[in-house]
């Protein structure tokens, strides 16, 4: 495992990691999903509720220890911290040219 991130992947991250909710959101197209253990939240609306109550809203911190890529999917495996959910946890990371479409959170 690497932690060598894609360039779009990278700059979720690091949006999440600043707490910059537009710069997070930016990183998604206007239809694009975060699927929360089996939470769907589509859209940029849907997404910035759920992130304001439990992932930039919660002081969310993601330090990356492993990417395992995939074709078009990003598995980032990551320690959580912040004021929500902390400890390890994988984010699979679906891209399509500079765009995240999906993030799905698992253990």
């Amino acid at each position: 495992m690497t932690t060598d991130l894609p360039a779009a992947v990278r700059t979720a991250v690091d949006a999440a990691n600043a707490n910059d909710t537009a710069a997070f959101l930016a990183c998604f197209p206007a239809d694009g999903v975060v699927d929360d253990w089996g939470r769907e939240f589509h859209g940029h609306d849907a997404i910035r509720g759920w992130s304001d109550s439990e992932f930039i809203g919660a002081r969310v911190s993601l330090r990356v220890t492993g990417v395992a890529v995939q074709d078009a999917d990003v598995v980032v495996t990551a320690q959580v911290g912040g004021d929500g959910f902390n400890g390890p946890s994988h984010f699979t990371f679906h891209v399509a040219g500079d765009r995240v479409t999906r993030m799905t959170i698992r253990a």
